[in-house]
């Protein structure tokens, strides 16, 4: 995607409005807040969104930014990280984070699949597909990092109870080590809805 220059009430705004469901003031402030993260450059970089104090204290830090960073968020089928990021796919992966619109009731199914898919994604981080035990492990040891009386066991603990849990209820026939390797996301949809 090349460098964004359009204004607000331009085609491109038009299009994003449409691709993201953002509406063209959304953009416009959106776009003001790229500008700012980037010094007023055309790409963003990971560095850049360590000036962001909120972002700084959330235990799942890493994998928020690295969800910027990877193609398979940008709503085109791509995969792998990339460097740097224009405009247009900072916005796309904005807007997952943006809840489904009441007149999107159509198509809701297929925004909160997108929206999972994006989750799944984050704890994915070697883009195989599967939300490994060491993967799932990671997660845990950064969400608990906050929390001093709990050690590094108990997350360990924790992470291998869930994936336990997940691995008895979306695969009924399986040998005992088969759940280290990991959660498609087939699994993690049967994990969140139930169902065969």
């Amino acid at each position: 995607m090349g460098a964004f220059q359009s204004s607000p009430g331009q085609p491109e705004y038009v299009d994003l409005k449409e691709k993201t469901g953002f509406s063209i003031s959304q953009i416009r402030v959106l776009h003001t807040r790229f500008k700012l993260l980037g010094h007023n450059g055309e790409t963003l970089k990971r560095d850049h969104f360590n000036s962001i104090p909120d972002l700084a204290c959330n235990p799942i830090r890493s994998q928020i930014i690295e969800a910027f960073f990877d193609r398979r968020n940008f709503r085109q089928n791509g995969e792998g990280p990339v460097d740097e990021i224009h405009f247009e796919e900072f916005l796309m992966v904005m807007s997952h984070f943006k809840a489904p619109s009441p007149r999107m009731i159509e198509e809701r199914e297929s925004v909160r699949r997108e929206k999972l898919r994006f989750i799944f994604n984050m704890h994915d981080t070697d883009d195989d597909g599967t939300i490994t035990l060491e993967e799932y492990r990671h997660v845990i040891d950064e969400l608990l990092s906050l929390t001093e009386d709990l050690g590094k066991d108990t997350a360990k603990d924790i992470a291998d109870a869930a994936m336990r849990e997940v691995a008895s209820t979306s695969m009924a026939h399986m040998e005992p080590d088969e759940f280290f390797e990991g959660i498609t996301f087939e699994h993690f949809l049967k994990v969140l809805f139930g169902g065969p």
